[in-house]
């Protein structure tokens, strides 16, 4: 892992790194590593509190100073109306950090009662650890008259995470 770095501001026209300045930049902000993972199976819920989509990833970070870079799409169906079925994701399980809003899938009722729509996230996590982290895709209704269901028609929940050095 790569020490902090000590590069100046800006890089001038002409001028010679050191060796040391060389080796900062191979270490800094780089991908230490890649988890993907992809779930198919479909999951139904009327609850209005967050619940699993069973769509997990772990990561092992390699330092307590890494940024995992947390990206997530699924496609979820609503099948009532005037309430929006919602997505996040959370580190640990749905009782876990929530760490950001997703997206929220509108209400049916129109032609077609239900709505089907892809969810996508994307954010950078600061967990401070060097322990196993899981990251949970969790989604809930707005009131319980509503079912939300995700990978909707065979479709697939994805998660990808990568340790980012810092």
């Amino acid at each position: 892992m790569a020490a902090v770095t000590t590069l100046p501001a800006a890089f001038t026209v002409g001028q010679i790194l050191t060796s040391t300045a060389m080796n900062d930049l191979r270490g800094a902000f780089r991908v230490l590593q890649v988890v993907n993972t992809q779930y198919t199976t479909a999951k139904s819920t009327t609850s209005t509190s967050y619940v699993t989509t069973d769509a997990t990833a772990t990561i092992t970070p390699s330092s307590s100073s890494s940024k995992i870079l947390v990206m997530a799409s699924s496609n979820m169906q609503n099948s009532g109306t005037g309430t929006a079925v919602r997505a996040t994701m959370f580190r640990g399980t749905v009782a876990g950090t929530n760490l950001a809003s997703g997206a929220t899938v509108a209400a049916g009722g129109y032609v077609y009662p239900a709505i089907i729509g892809n969810v996508s996230m994307c954010f950078l996590d600061s967990p401070a650890t060097t322990s196993a982290t899981t990251y949970t895709l969790g989604f809930a209704t707005g009131n319980g008259s509503v079912t939300g269901t995700n990978n909707v028609d065979t479709t697939s929940s994805l998660i990808t995470l990568m340790e980012i050095s810092a």
